[in-house]
């Protein structure tokens, strides 16, 4: 794939970016960083050159200015909310991000809980924060809000939530997913630094939507399509229009709460020193785009990719079909069909004329790698073995496992555990393989290969297990699925 993103300008440009935005309010920063700290696939995907953890180094630059604080909602924590890409609720998740940050070198100062009244798993969550020494702040639910400004900017309002103490000059409000109360949190100690003197601001960190590029660019889609569960629409900000002039894109929340935003930074301050929402952004990605029939492409491919997930959803009804149907108006909208990815087709076809399920892989140099379900072998575990023969430069009829190093997997499976599939999965076929690798030379070099598969695009023509998907994903392999079940259990 081209790079289409300069990784290095955008740490260099968005931390200075930062620090100006620190000296434009003067004594403190509170700043609402959305999307993912580190881990960013969505960003690396779409703007290729984009590091996973570029946002997370960016704030290491920063270190000797930042501090961390993490918002996670009551509400969140009584319903054991579980992360999606993660698999742990959102309670186990703060503990995750702040052994992370701290392994990090940066200083998680306190965790707050939003949303508070009273809940009993909050309480018990408070505990078992400070007994590890954490400090934890509560703010309550605010009735009315938002629309409510006069209570919201009062003591009874604000005025009720706790003040977090910080000692740097910026503060990171992040939480484990939307919805936490991010916002809220920054707003809140606006409200009780100016009752203090200090001379504190706002701003606002997400990658996407790009303000600067056009509103229907494939990068912005693909935002668009990743958030099709939550409804995010991308949209031209009306109030920075009116301001300057200027064209600007940004998304339907952020534009629809700016009224009231603004009503409660005149509340605080008598002004609002943002004439728009995309003010409040100190995003810089847009200006890192190096070049952009790169970005183009691995966006479109992206959108197709959310497009399976989102039909993959619905069979399994984890999703409702609108989801589904909102990704398929961006496809039109960005002119793509799912035949536009190249392992798509190769994968049907492969099914299509064994009569059997079929995947195909696009390796790092275009190219394509076909595989079919066998008696010992299941499609993904087949495609996976005749990938690494290819970039070992094994012959593809060169057997890595022998058939009777096979066989006693499968009777454990079936006689001893129960299964009804002999056939191995991914994660046994590469066991074996790395058993073969003891004793056999091209084994070993097959097995070596298996760094080389991060970043490629695989298709299957069914649904695969949790195990195989899990296997894919460790690999840090693309997957798609066609959403066609190999089983009628759907539990």
């Amino acid at each position: 794939m081209k790079i289409g993103f300069d990784n290095e300008k955008y740490l260099e440009l968005q931390s200075r970016h930062i620090r100006e935005r620190i000296n434009q309010f003067g004594d403190k920063l509170y700043l609402e960083f959305g999307g993912k700290l580190f881990d960013d696939y969505h960003a690396s995907r779409v703007l290729p050159g984009f590091a996973p953890d570029s946002k997370l180094k960016m704030l290491m630059q920063l270190s000797d200015y930042a501090e961390i604080v993490i918002v996670i909602n009551a509400a969140d924590i009584e319903k054991n909310k579980v992360r999606g890409d993660l698999g742990i609720t959102y309670d186990v998740d703060v503990l995750r991000l702040r052994d992370e940050f701290q392994q990090k070198g940066l200083l998680v100062g306190s965790v707050v809980i939003t949303h508070y009244a009273g809940q009993s798993s909050a309480d018990q969550f408070k505990a078992k924060l400070e007994k590890k020494g954490i400090r934890v702040y509560l703010h309550y639910t605010i009735e009315g809000y938002p629309a409510n400004v006069p209570l919201i900017v009062s003591e009874n309002g604000y005025g009720k939530n706790d003040y977090i103490e910080t000692s740097k000059p910026l503060v990171v409000i992040t939480a484990p997913g939307p919805g936490s109360g991010k916002m809220a949190t920054c707003l809140s100690q606006l409200y009780h630094d100016n009752l203090r003197g200090i001379k504190a601001g706002y701003a606002k960190f997400e990658t996407f939507p790009i303000w600067n590029i056009p509103l229907k660019h494939p990068i912005n889609l693909a935002y668009e399509a990743a958030t099709a569960d939550l409804n995010d629409v991308n949209m031209i900000d009306p109030f920075h229009l009116e301001a300057y002039g200027e064209t600007a894109v940004n998304y339907n929340r952020d534009i629809e709460i700016f009224p009231v935003l603004n009503a409660i930074f005149e509340g605080i301050y008598g002004s609002n020193p943002y004439k728009s929402p995309t003010d409040m952004g100190v995003n810089m990605a847009g200006n890192c785009i190096i070049d952009d029939e790169a970005c183009c492409k691995a966006s479109n491919m992206e959108i197709i990719r959310r497009y399976y997930t989102a039909l993959n959803r619905v069979i399994r009804d984890e999703a409702s079909e609108n989801e589904a149907y909102k990704i398929e108006l961006l496809m039109k909208q960005a002119k793509i069909t799912t035949d536009d990815r190249s392992v798509t087709l190769a994968a049907k076809k492969r099914a299509q004329e064994s009569g059997v399920p079929a995947a195909a892989i696009e390796l790092a140099d275009g190219h394509i790698i076909t595989s079919k379900t066998s008696d010992f072998l299941g499609a993904s575990a087949a495609l996976l073995l005749n990938a690494l023969k290819y970039l070992a430069g094994v012959d593809h009829d060169t057997r890595l496992i022998k058939p009777e190093a096979i066989e006693p997997i499968q009777d454990l499976k079936v006689r001893y555990l129960g299964g009804k599939n002999p056939r191995l999965h991914t994660d046994e076929v590469l066991i074996a393989l790395s058993l073969a690798a003891c004793t056999d030379e091209s084994a070993k070099r097959a097995l070596e290969q298996l760094p080389r598969l991060r970043g490629c695009q695989v298709h299957t023509s069914v649904m695969l297990s949790e195990t195989d998907t899990k296997t894919f994903k460790k690999l840090g392999v693309d997957l798609t699925c066609e959403p066609v079940l190999t089983s009628k259990k759907r539990y």
